[in-house]
């Protein structure tokens, strides 16, 4: 079990490839290679490294971070090919490879909610400790803590994660509210009203069959899933009290809607809010991929800003999502390797271009108020100017969550069961389906 900032960005499956030229895409056949991207085949005497994600966009950094190394490293270049395959299979023959010996990439994305599988036994990947401990004075640690065990670090970040509100500043203005006297959760539900008085949108949409609604939520207020030794403590009364506040928004106040397609990562739900169906959004930063990718309409439209807090002084973020890339034992040249992936992902340059090429809140803080960090890219043209001050404000507002084995079936209960029984069947209470979706985890796994 790991404590960490944030989970299951797996969800980030939904951006699309933003690589610059050298890829060459795959047909996939069910579970076969998606896509290929090659870097530095032309150079003499290079080491070979393979890299395997399960997001097409993650390439784009490992490629740029290949050009630069063997820029910077003449005498030592490598060739770097990347490929990327579709999320389950990949998780599972990566374990397999490595379980049995043999087939393992030099380095792999390993998805946060997947990575305890890779922790259980005789560990099969190399500890990072002689690249992190340098540079870790400058990173947010609890984001390196998500990937250790034993004080041994063995996979390198891509972001903080913080989750903010997006507003539709448009729909905001016509409403006749001030984004920046929303202050309170009680004064967002007075400003949705607002909103669904004056304007033809709803305040807001919630998820039917995902937990980026409900999660950030619990864990804004210090809660979870499960306790630091692992117990289930999902139907505790403050996540009780938060799910009624969720059907609450929808079915008593009437300033939310069930998310069109279920999730924040369908088209049904693009097409909707670049239509102006709703004023604001909660989702992490990252979530800039998708307005860029898929909401062209509402560039220059979209501001950011903190969470509302339950409380005075309470928190005004939470943490969601999270992939660490890490180095096998399998690799040939496994220093070589490590010694990339900390110029691609722990270098102040990797930090800064996992958010110029990503749009990443770098896990590095040292670069956060680099002049790198302000210069334009296509987030600053969509979002405005302004979203590192925001978000300099809370980062220190950060609850840890507690990662278990039983993390990838407590959200198969969030997703398939509790928030479809209390928000689009309510045929249970909120107390009830988490008392039923705790009660089965701790029975020993989700129900099929």
């Amino acid at each position: 079990m790991k404590r960490f900032y944030l989970l299951l960005f797996s969800s980030a499956a939904a951006f699309t490839l933003s690589a610059c030229g050298g890829s060459e895409e795959t047909e996939g056949d069910g579970g076969d290679l998606e896509e290929e991207v090659v870097v530095g085949e032309e150079e003499d005497d290079a080491t070979d490294l393979t890299f395997w994600t399960f997001e097409g966009l993650h390439t784009a950094l490992f490629e740029e971070a290949a050009e630069s190394w063997n820029e910077e490293n003449p005498d030592d270049p490598i060739t770097l090919t990347a490929e990327v395959y579709p999320f389950d299979q990949m998780h599972n023959n990566l374990l397999l490879s490595l379980q049995s010996g043999s087939g393992a990439p030099d380095l792999a994305d390993i998805e946060i909610s997947q990575f305890a599988n890779y922790l259980e036994g005789d560990i099969q990947l190399e500890d990072m400790n002689d690249q992190v401990e340098p540079v870790i004075d400058d990173m947010v640690e609890e984001r390196l803590d998500i990937y250790a065990e034993d004080g041994n670090y063995y996979g390198i970040p891509s972001h903080v994660g913080l989750t903010v509100m997006f507003y539709n500043e448009e729909i905001m203005d016509e409403a006749g509210v001030d984004i920046d006297s929303i202050e309170t959760w009680d004064d967002y539900i007075e400003a949705g009203e607002q909103v669904v008085s004056e304007t033809d949108a709803t305040m807001t949409t919630v998820e039917g069959d995902e937990h980026f609604t409900f999660w950030p939520l619990i864990s804004q207020r210090g809660s979870d899933y499960f306790d630091e030794d692992g117990n289930v403590i999902l139907d505790n009364d403050v996540n009780v009290e938060t799910l009624q506040f969720i059907y609450d928004l929808v079915h008593e106040h009437e300033i939310a809607e069930i998310t069109p397609g279920g999730n924040h990562h369908s088209e049904d739900y693009y097409g909707f809010m670049n239509d102006g169906g709703a004023a604001s959004l909660m989702m992490p930063i990252w979530y800039m991929g998708p307005f860029v990718d898929h909401m062209e309409d509402l560039a220059g439209k979209m501001e950011i800003r903190p969470l509302p807090v339950w409380e005075e002084g309470g928190n005004r973020t939470a943490g969601m999502g999270g992939t660490g890339t890490v180095v096998t034992n399998q690799s040939e040249d496994p220093e070589l390797a490590k010694e990339f992936l900390a110029h691609a992902k722990l270098s102040q340059e990797g930090n800064i271009n996992l958010w110029r090429i990503m749009g990443f809140d770098p896990p590095r803080h040292d670069v956060w108020e680099m002049d790198e960090m302000r210069e334009e890219n296509e987030y600053y043209d969509y979002f405005h100017d302004d979203l590192f001050d925001y978000l300099l404000e809370i980062q220190d507002e950060v609850e840890d969550i507690n990662i278990t084995p039983d993390i990838p079936d407590m959200q198969n209960e969030i997703h398939t069961n509790v928030m479809h029984n209390v928000l689009r069947g309510e045929t249970h209470t909120p107390e009830e389906a988490l008392e039923e979706a705790a009660e089965t985890i701790r029975q020993g796994g989700a129900a099929q």
